[in-house]
């Protein structure tokens, strides 16, 4: 539950230590216990612009996240804080507060790239802050953009340099907030009045030139407009008097400017409202473990001096859960299977009755907690271990009813066996009146219920260990010919001759069945496999056409602008997301 989220203060997340980001195993170890979805904010920018205190308003304390008050970045790597969503039960909110960008103590700019890049893909919700208005120099600070894609890989196989093909990115990317802090203009474009929202996208309006510095000029604005079409915008006032400004956490709200303090309102409901939580490509939901991988893996890679790569953080990820799945289903097979199956059970059929609906349950669990399963490995793999506890299954039923029939033998058939040893069939006649009890004993074996499935087999085992008696007994009978005797051994064998053969259809019966049983637990597989794919293929679609209306949207802003060398470009693109779309949609 989100009560039981207790973070009292930020843990680091990513050390960045002597250039070498490190994951710290405290804040994984928090992550892993956190089962809900997260809605995932990260907040990047220069250092000394205000980052934590916006990210201390969002955990709903005054403090936190360390704000600094000189002119030293404070904030070392991504630090994060866990707290329950305030408007979202049953949801975590995380916050990510990152090293100031730009740090001249650093003196490398690639360290401040991957902090940049890691802030991108674990969030749901990207803000960047900065100081005062969007001017070119703003724009040239925003650099860190234009290098995503030759930091980030989408998949496996695709070459970074491929800014083009963003829609693989936008699928993974989160909504871009910009917060401009100590804005001073009004908000007005060619002397009409404009929202934050369109002062944004007036100025990310491309230049129109062709030369180099007009494409310089363009290039953040395109790689912003490209790789994150969900965009929002929000000013804020200056808090305070400048002396002020190092004492902000500790200053009361009516101390500081009220337009400040409304414009914070404005951004933290709407945060609160409108980030969305965390999810991979094919609408996969991050909890905190998968977010804790996402982390690993991310890190892992760069230290590696990999690029990271989405998919393969989530085929990573896959591996992780879909291993888990396998287990999570096995577990739930064997607690319904002792909570709803009594042995032993009478027939076989009966057992297999009795199975079949907590194996199609198991899969079930199996599909609720797997995704991206290539090939079906896993799937297979719970295949082959339905199968073996299937079989186990049986086999403890045979068990359960040779055990039990044994006993019962004993208690019916040890008083007879007591009289033979006493002679009491020993006498011309005996062996007649010896199978007259014996008969009568069947019958009372015969009446007993619960004796399962073994119960003729142990009854025949059984005679069959006492045919010497039997036959001693006839042979010591003096009131019986030679020719009687003759004849009831004949019938003896006819008799085991029958029990033989009604054995081995039983076998044959057996092995039927059991194959059969396979039969259907396969069909049960593929049928829930196809379900599964059909989900998977419609949420696909559904958000493929989400990225395809973006970027149409751009397409035709781009068209109003006069750059129909982009909007060419774009067009491209998107031809290449409907022609994935419309294999899809034929399936369907």
């Amino acid at each position: 539950m989100a009560s039981e989220i207790n973070m009292p203060d930020p843990v680091c997340l990513i050390e960045n230590s002597d250039q070498q980001l490190v994951a710290n195993h405290e804040a994984l170890d928090i992550l892993s216990a956190i089962k809900q979805p997260v809605v995932v904010v990260a907040i990047v920018g220069s250092y000394r612009t205000g980052k934590s205190y916006l990210m201390n308003k969002l955990a709903g304390k005054q403090k936190g996240f360390s704000l600094g008050s000189t002119v030293q970045s404070h904030t070392k790597g991504i630090w994060m804080w866990c707290v329950p969503h305030p408007q979202k039960p049953g949801h975590t909110l995380v916050l990510l507060d990152t090293e100031g960008l730009g740090d001249v103590e650093k003196g490398d700019n690639q360290n401040d790239c991957w902090i940049f890049a890691l802030a991108v893909l674990l969030s749901s919700t990207f803000i960047y802050n900065s100081i005062g208005t969007i001017d070119q120099q703003a724009m040239d600070k925003l650099h860190y953009v234009t290098e995503l894609a030759d930091l980030i890989k989408s998949k496996s196989s695709t070459e970074p340099h491929d800014i083009d093909n963003s829609a693989t990115f936008v699928s993974f990317f989160p909504v871009f907030v910009w917060t401009l802090r100590d804005f001073s203009l009004q908000l007005e474009v060619d002397g009409e009045a404009v929202t934050p929202d369109e002062y944004l996208e007036n100025s990310l309006a491309l230049k129109k030139g062709t030369d180099k510095k007009h494409k310089n000029l363009n290039e953040s604005r395109l790689c912003i407009r490209k790789f994150f079409p969900k965009r929002k915008c929000f000013v804020f006032d200056r808090p305070a008097q400048t002396k002020y400004l190092s004492k902000l956490e500790t200053m009361k709200e009516e101390d500081l400017s009220e337009e400040f303090v409304e414009q914070v309102k404005e951004f933290t409901s709407y945060i609160f409202s409108s980030a969305n939580v965390k999810t991979l490509s094919g609408g996969i939901i991050v909890n905190g473990p998968r977010l804790q991988s996402l982390v690993v893996t991310y890190v892992n890679a760069i230290c590696s001096g990999e690029l990271p790569c989405m998919e393969d953080a989530v085929l990573t990820l896959a591996q992780i859960e879909n291993s888990a799945a396998v287990q999570k289903a096995i577990e739930h097979y064997e607690e319904q299977m002792n909570h709803k199956v009594q042995l032993p059970t009478e027939t076989l059929q009966e057992l297999l009755d009795l199975l079949r609906p907590i194996e199609s349950e198991a899969i079930e669990v199996f599909m609720k907690n797997s995704f991206k399963d290539v090939d079906q490995k896993f799937q297979k793999e719970l295949g082959y271990l339905l199968d073996a506890r299937r079989g186990a299954v049986v086999k403890k039923n045979m068990d359960v009813s040779s055990a039990r029939c044994s006993d019962l033998l004993q208690d019916i058939f040890g008083p007879l066996e007591e009289e033979v040893k006493q002679g009491t069939f020993s006498q011309p006649g005996g062996y007649y009146l010896y199978l007259q009890k014996r008969q009568e004993l069947e019958k009372n074996y015969n009446r007993v219920p619960g004796k399962g499935i073994q119960a003729e087999k142990m009854l025949k085992m059984y005679f069959e260990s006492k045919e010497d008696v039997a036959d001693t007994l006839l042979k010591m009978d003096q009131s019986l010919t030679e020719k009687e005797k003759e004849i009831e051994e004949e019938r003896i064998k006819a008799k085991a001759a029958e029990a033989a053969n009604r054995e081995l259809k039983e076998m044959q019966k057996k092995h039927q069945l059991m194959m059969e049983e396979k039969d259907k637990s396969y069909r049960e597989h593929v049928k829930q496999l196809t379900e599964k794919m059909q989900q998977e293929r419609e949420e696909l679609i559904a958000e493929q056409q989400k990225i395809l209306l973006l970027k149409l949207k751009e397409q035709e802003q781009l068209l109003k602008e006069g750059f129909e060398k982009e909007s060419m470009k774009l067009l491209d693109e998107i031809e290449k997301i409907r022609s994935n779309i419309s294999p899809l949609c034929t399936i369907l």
